[in-house]
């Protein structure tokens, strides 16, 4: 969510900037902004509502004007997206500038205060307030320094924040600092980059420092990287990081859209996922953060997974798997609801957290929670480095590779293989999974790879036709039952997300009560129907359907013959155990919201009011 970006150094700032605001693109964002200090060391502002690409339009007279400059792609809080709601914003005096991501809780407080001091605001979001909050201390004591002015403002500010600021009277320094929100600064030589993460800057340099939780920098080419805690000012000496990511796992690869190239890289995902952690050969199942905690995961009362979106689903279908296999009893929590109920914990509970992103704001907030009241917490994320990753006691980081497209493929089938081996070897450890069934399980998910590979290269013109007829559709309905009734609601939320049709996922049994009223010629219903699991009483559902004129398209085994008379359109997937085939399944239903929404003209990589790192509650 937002995205910004900084930079200072040899280069043209304008291109370093736009090129850094094109990578951040698939964060979500609804207009797009950059400021660029002058080599006269003027302040040169260019924003409008929109696309980095509008920006372009309007802006492009400034290349090879700065060395120094800062961008920013915003996602509306406080405030309609309009021009002078898009960031940067500037103090009153025309001399600070600033990209803020996230929200000040207090800001209507502050900017009162500031109104009766006679400044003036031109639009209606929080960051204007703080940037004139910095100005007011710095009109307050006038010999006061710039980054210190920062850091006064933001220790009178609460919510969640990542900022760049620079002043005029100040040249050649950027400040920055995050709170809830990451920032990662790249170090070159003889420059330096400030991003929300590192892709802008990922191929200039492979050394990044990533501030932490209540920490701020003053960056300049004269006295490098100086870091400071926001509350007390104390210094804190940089920890340089190498990063992982390359410029090739950025970048489409041939494909017409990210999401299409990696929905195409599960099998190399799931696969990496699972390196150095299943071996087959050996008969284990070896991970570090499971290995040196085991007695405290297979001893807990209760485990209690918290995640949002996509990784809700996945973490659903975790609690199928956990209490299968190591008969731990599991609860699932939206992490935005479970802080704000009062939930009980202690410190016999385990707390596993998921997310993509690693940054995402609810579940950080309820990690808290949980480690306040001494539960022990275990993350599972896919960004090296990120907040989650930091924060929780231990954890397993799922090797998808970067994930650009804003609605979630790879990374949901890694957390579900990351999941799998996590059941499987609890299981296996407090004695509820004998030897013969451990090797058969992880016999079978070491196979999975290769059938993800083999659903992907026989389903897809067939799920593109299957698509095609369905563009005009305004509803859908997903069904499934037992560990499919997770990958039910996890296929409507792809079509929903990306397409804008509205669906519905439900357990298959609870068709009857109440969606089956609005089953006619013209309502589309998925249903997942492999042969595992109980197959006789998906049969029984399809018929139902059938009687009252539904459109079913139902994903089945190759082979099978009861579901795929009845069904209008089938799509095979290879067989597996039924603890696994939600991945198997995943991967068409993946397929189908990303054609459908093709063909329905939309943004399938950035849909509308969404944002990859919900950074914010």
């Amino acid at each position: 969510m937002c995205g910004i970006v900084g930079y200072t150094g040899f280069r043209d700032a304008y291109e370093i900037v736009i090129n850094g605001l094109r990578r951040l693109e698939y964060r979500g964002y609804d207009s797009a902004g950059i400021i660029l200090e002058s080599q006269n060391g003027d302040l040169e502002v260019k924003k409008t509502k929109g696309k980095v690409d509008d920006l372009v339009a309007i802006s492009k007279g400034l290349k090879e004007t700065a060395k120094l400059g800062m961008g920013h792609t915003r996602w509306a809080t406080h405030g309609v997206p309009s021009d002078s709601n898009s960031h940067p914003h500037l103090s009153n005096n025309g001399k600070i500038a600033i990209v803020h991501n996230g929200i000040i809780e207090n800001y209507d407080t502050i900017k009162t205060m500031l109104v009766n001091k006679d400044y003036e605001f031109k639009s209606e979001t929080d960051t204007e307030v703080l940037v004139n909050l910095i100005q007011y201390f710095m009109d307050k004591e006038p010999t006061l320094d710039f980054p210190e002015a920062v850091r006064y403002a933001l220790n009178e500010v609460y919510g969640a924040y990542a900022v760049s600021v620079i002043h005029e009277d100040f040249p050649g320094q950027l400040v920055v600092a995050r709170l809830g929100s990451p920032l990662a600064v790249g170090i070159g030589e003889n420059e330096y980059f400030v991003a929300s993460d590192a892709s802008p800057f990922v191929e200039f340099t492979k050394e990044a420092v990533y501030l932490e939780e209540g920490h701020m920098a003053t960056i300049s080419l004269e006295s490098g990287i100086d870091i400071r805690t926001i509350k007390e000012n104390a210094k804190i000496e940089p920890a340089i990081q190498e990063l992982r990511l390359n410029l090739e796992q950025i970048e489409k690869g041939g494909y017409d859209h990210f999401m299409l190239k990696e929905i195409f890289e599960q099998p190399k995902s799931i696969q990496d996922t699972m390196r150095g952690r299943l071996l087959v050969d050996e008969g284990i199942i070896k991970m570090a953060g499971i290995w040196d905690h085991l007695e405290r995961l297979t001893n807990a009362e209760r485990i209690i997974i918290i995640a949002c979106g996509t990784s809700w689903h996945a973490g659903l279908i975790g609690e199928y798997l956990i209490e299968e296999f190591a008969r731990v009893p599991v609860e699932v929590e939206y992490a935005s609801e479970f802080r704000y109920r009062n939930p009980i914990i202690s410190s016999k509970d385990v707390v596993i957290a998921i997310s993509q992103s690693g940054e995402t704001a609810d579940t950080m907030a309820a990690i808290k929670l949980a480690k306040e009241k001494g539960a022990f917490v275990f993350g599972i994320c896919n960004v090296v480095d990120s907040s989650i990753a930091r924060y929780t006691d231990a954890g397993a980081y799922t090797h998808a590779g970067p994930e650009i497209g804003v609605a979630s493929t790879k990374a949901f089938t890694a957390q579900l293989t990351i999941l799998s081996l996590i059941a499987i070897k609890l299981g296996n450890h407090n004695g509820n999974l004998g030897k013969a069934d451990f090797m058969r399980l992880i016999t079978e998910l070491d196979a999975i790879p290769k059938k993800v590979e083999d659903v992907l290269n026989s389903v897809d013109e067939n799920v593109k036709a299957i698509a095609s007829k369905f563009v005009d559709a305004t509803n859908f309905l997903y069904l499934g039952r037992g560990y499919n009734f997770p990958a039910a609601l996890e296929g409507a939320l792809k079509l929903k997300e990306i397409s804008y049709i509205h669906a519905e996922g439900y357990p298959a049994a609870e068709m009857k009560h109440g969606p089956i009223a609005l089953i006619d010629e013209n309502m589309p219903i998925v249903i997942i129907a492999p042969k595992v699991g109980h197959y006789d009483k998906i049969v029984s559902n399809v018929q139902e359907i059938k009687a009252r004129k539904g459109k079913v398209i139902a994903i089945v085994n190759k082979g099978d013959t009861q579901v795929s008379a009845m069904a209008d359109y089938i799509i095979e997937i290879p067989e597996t155990s039924e603890c696994f085939s939600p991945i198997l399944a995943s991967i068409p239903l993946q397929l189908l919201s990303y054609y459908i929404a093709v063909a329905r003209g939309a943004n399938v990589d950035q849909p509308r009011n969404l944002a990859k790192s919900v950074t914010v509650e």
